[in-house]
């Protein structure tokens, strides 16, 4: 009987890390879609497969992300984009790690987001972010054994696609 600790270490050892490509993509939109079922927003999903490539791949891409692979099918991903602070400079904004319900708690989500921190410190980022509903405990936790700052200060503030339509 294999015991958890050892299944854990299999899984994590069986996982490659490395950065996304346009291939990606179809896999990643689900990946997108499961989150979004998750979080109790199923019909949120508006991106659809064409637009991540074009953002993603375009002239101008506006975001990166790695991928977690096992056995060629992706398990896993962090999406990410440079932001500019007018107090700090360049930022990183991680969107989102997303792992697929199978592949949690095995240290996957970790291993993405080491990556992320690894392109911060390259580019020498002075600030890091991210967002986490304040009901997903699994996702809090995970951020509290990184020693994250919680920011119970700011605000999260939004207009939606047709407040910004509507906007006069």
């Amino acid at each position: 009987m294999i015991k958890t600790k050892e299944l854990n270490n299999f899984v994590a050892m069986n996982i490659s890390i490395r950065k996304g490509l346009e291939i990606d993509l179809p896999q990643v939109l689900n990946l997108i879609q499961e989150l979004a079922t998750y979080e109790k927003a199923p019909d949120e999903v508006a991106v659809s497969v064409e637009e991540l490539k074009r953002d993603g791949f375009g002239n101008n891409p506006i975001f990166n992300f790695f991928v977690a692979e096992q056995n060629g099918k992706i398990v896993g991903m962090a999406l990410y984009y440079i932001k500019y602070s007018t107090w700090k400079g360049k930022c990183v904004f991680l969107e989102d790690i997303i792992i697929t319900e199978s592949h949690r708690k095995y240290g996957i989500g970790k291993k993405l987001f080491d990556k992320v921190v690894i392109v911060a410190k390259e580019m020498k980022a002075r600030r890091m972010e991210w967002q986490v509903l304040d009901w997903n405990e699994p996702a809090l936790n995970f951020y509290k054994k990184l020693n994250s700052n919680f920011d119970a200060e700011w605000v999260n503030c939004k207009l939606t696609e047709k407040q910004i339509q509507e906007y006069n």
